[in-house]
C-alpha cells in the first residue's frame, strides 16, 4: 500500500479476495457488489464462457448485462471438470476469503471441490452457494432461476391487471434481491470469522 494513502481513504473491502465461479446473474451480482466496495474479485469462467456474455441487448458487440456483471473483476478461464482446472481452482481458493458459486447441488462435490476439501487448504474460507431451492430438500436437484422464484412464490400472481394473467416484473427482481442477500450474508460470515477464526458455508 502506498504510505501516502491512509486506511480511511481505502475502499471498505480493500484486501478482501473473492472468487466468482457463478454464472448469469444472482451469484455474479453479489460478487460485483463486493467488488464495488473494494474487494479483489476474480471471475472464473468455463472455457465456453459465461452465458451472460450472450444475454440481452449489446453495444459494440458486448451485451450490456455482461458489462454490468463483470465490472471490477479480473478473469480467468478454467475447466473445472478437468484435473488441472480443479488443482488451479484449489490454489485460488486457498488464498481467497470468499468463493461464490451457483451450480446445482452436488456439482462441486463431484469435482472434488467440496467445502471440507477447500477448507482443509483454507480454514477461513467462506463458501456462498446460491441456488433456486437450496442444497437439501425435495426440490434441491432442480434448476432454479429468478423468474421461476417469482412465479412459485406467488409474486407474479400479485402483479399485472386484476383480471389478467400472472405478470413477471420487467427486470431481474429475484436475481437482484438474491445477489443483495448473498453479499449481505458473505459480510456477516466474514464478521463472524473475526471471532471464530473459521469460515463457513452459506446456503442461499
Amino acid at each position: 500500500m502506498d504510505p501516502a494513502v491512509t486506511p480511511e481513504a481505502l475502499p471498505a473491502l480493500h484486501g478482501m479476495k473473492v472468487i466468482d465461479v457463478a454464472t448469469l446473474f444472482a451469484g455474479p451480482f453479489a460478487a460485483t457488489l463486493l467488488g464495488d466496495f473494494g474487494a479483489e474479485v476474480v471471475k472464473v469462467e468455463h472455457p465456453h464462457g459465461d452465458p451472460a456474455r450472450g444475454h440481452g441487448p449489446a453495444k459494440n458487440g458486448v451485451p450490456l448485462w455482461w458489462k454490468f456483471l463483470s465490472r471490477n473483476k479480473k478473469a480467468i478461464t478454467l475447466d473445472l471438470g478437468a484435473a488441472d482446472g480443479q488443482l488451479l481452482f484449489r490454489r485460488l481458493a486457498a488464498e481467497a476469503d470468499v468463493v461464490i458459486e451457483n451450480f446445482r447441488p452436488g456439482t462441486l462435490e463431484r469435482w472434488g471441490l467440496d467445502y471440507p476439501t477447500l477448507a482443509a487448504d483454507n480454514p477461513g474460507l467462506v463458501l456462498a452457494r446460491v441456488t433456486g431451492f437450496g442444497q437439501v430438500g425435495p426440490y434441491a436437484s432442480r434448476a432454479g432461476f429468478g423468474t421461476l422464484a417469482e412465479a412459485m412464490s406467488g409474486f407474479a400472481a400479485m402483479t399485472g391487471e386484476p383480471d389478467g394473467p400472472p405478470t413477471l416484473p420487467p427486470f431481474g427482481l429475484a436475481d437482484g434481491v438474491s445477489g443483495l442477500a448473498t453479499a449481505f450474508a458473505v459480510l456477516t460470515a466474514l464478521h463472524a470469522r473475526e471471532s471464530t477464526g473459521r469460515g463457513q458455508v452459506i446456503d442461499l
